[in-house]
């Protein structure tokens, strides 16, 4: 086994000087889809044939390849983590901490280390919704930094920044003061910045659509997708029907955009409402005061998102407040939607629809023709890309939510569980499932396909598997 380990190694250190990182890099760049689709990838995933493992500290966010390096965050008491290992041997190269007076509120699953960095261009562009954006080198030498968090959002921050024309690019989200953001790689001072007025907490990475020969910039939010001028911000057409809030971030294939977004309440046959204002105060209102207090209230879908409809911290909500968030719930759509380019550019319209199930966290994969879905619980979905016909369910071995998107290439499909078992599926026609791998550590992070190599991080290490 050792001598097996040291020839893999001497053979991807060969690989890897040949590499150069000319592409900017960022979480989901790649679409989820090995470069090279024809060269073998790990199927045994057992945690003693692994090729290395580098422990690390707490965090979500997927590994970054670029040129001899691997790029990821965390977080301990030392404080925001910028870390660098070498991509041959998986050994720490440098790490930098940030320390902040105010660490941001995350889901209990979340983690505020959530959002993966962006590197090009020797620079390495991270993240942290309680700090802001910091740029170093690949050396670790800090080059600029840009304050921006905290932010209202009692879940935390976790879109990750994507870079295009000279720009690191950040959709921020959040209950109040929405916006889209622009900076320079080389000073992070603002080249553009653009709000978003009436979108609530989303965590979608934004995504480029060459459409026509031009880039677009494409944000999946709250009930809308909505496409912007990546030289200047402005909004170039927006379409609505989707779901409350977006984790999932749109992917691209055959030039077509294919968006998957599904939160609780937003099902034609479990739809969350809520009264009209005037009902509302003359069930709830005990105190008379044209006002609903929270313990007013009954335990229930609208208690339990008190502050999030709360939006001006008065520990009470108001008639405005109360009908923004009605019609949220009201014009919510659970789907995904394909869409093709409109005419010069402008509003695309849907190919084809699909309604079940329909990821919350895991972006949609394309791949060979297919589109693949993975719903927590591990329910797996595959559709034609083209028609939207189901093809084949299944369902992953791995319980519970499922935060990582699927990835593909060699003609297996890896699907990663929050509870940490990753299950090898062989791509259709037919799907085939193969083999699961328990780990015994949670997974957040997408797994990453490096050449003939698969890496996976769990909340406690970076793993990397080699094809035999």
């Amino acid at each position: 086994m050792i001598v097996r380990r040291l020839v893999a190694v001497l053979c991807a250190a060969s690989l890897v000087s040949t590499v150069v990182a000319e592409e900017p890099a960022y979480f989901r760049h790649d679409r989820g889809v090995a470069a090279d689709d024809a060269r073998p990838l790990p199927a045994d995933l057992s945690k003693d044939q692994a090729l290395w493992r580098t422990e690390l500290p707490a965090g979500h966010s997927t590994p970054i390849i670029a040129g001899e390096r691997i790029f990821l965050t965390g977080h301990d008491d030392s404080g925001l983590l910028t870390i660098c290992l070498d991509r041959v041997s998986g050994k720490e190269l440098w790490r930098q901490a940030i320390g902040v007076e105010t660490l941001e509120k995350f889901h209990p699953e979340g983690s505020p280390a959530a959002a993966s960095v962006a590197v090009h261009n020797g620079r390495v562009f991270a993240f942290f919704g309680s700090f802001g954006l910091v740029c170093y080198d690949l050396d670790g030498k800090p080059l600029w930094s840009r304050k921006l968090g905290p932010f209202r959002d009692e879940f935390g921050s976790a879109s990750s920044p994507i870079l295009a024309d000279g720009k690191v690019i950040l959709c921020e989200d959040h209950d109040l003061d929405s916006y889209l953001l622009a900076v320079s790689q080389q000073t992070g001072e603002t080249v553009w910045q653009t709000p978003r007025e009436g979108f609530t907490r989303s965590y979608a990475t934004p995504v480029i659509w060459n459409v026509n020969g031009k880039p677009q910039l494409v944000v999946a939010g709250s009930l809308l997708l909505v496409g912007y001028d990546l030289t200047d911000g402005r909004q170039l057409w927006a379409r609505d029907g989707f779901a409350r809030i977006v984790n999932t971030s749109p992917t691209i294939a055959d030039g077509k955009l294919f968006v998957a977004t599904w939160s609780p309440g937003g099902d034609s046959d479990a739809r969350i409402a809520m009264e009209p204002w005037d009902v509302a105060l003359g069930m709830w209102d005990a105190d008379k005061d044209g006002r609903l207090q929270n313990a007013e209230l009954p335990a229930g879908e609208v208690r339990s998102r008190f502050f999030r409809i709360d939006l001006d911290g008065s520990n009470s909500l108001e008639q405005g407040e109360w009908e923004k968030y009605a019609e949220i719930f009201e014009r919510a759509q659970n789907t995904l939607a394909v869409l093709v380019p409109g005419q010069d550019g402008g509003t695309p319209s849907i190919a084809w629809e699909y309604g079940r199930g329909l990821p919350y966290v895991a972006s949609p994969l394309v791949y060979r023709g297919q589109v693949v879905l993975v719903k927590d619980g591990g329910v797996m979905t595959v559709l034609d890309a083209d028609s939207g016909k189901l093809v084949k369910q299944a369902r992953s071995r791995g319980e519970g939510n499922y935060y990582a998107s699927p990835v593909a290439g060699d003609g297996k499909i890896y699907v990663a569980s929050g509870g940490g078992t990753v299950t090898v599926f062989q791509a259709g026609p037919p799907l085939a499932i193969g083999e699961s791998y328990d780990f015994g550590e949670r997974i957040a992070a997408t797994p990453v396909i490096d050449g003939n190599r698969l890496l996976v991080r769990t909340a406690a290490a970076l793993y990397a598997f080699e094809a035999n």
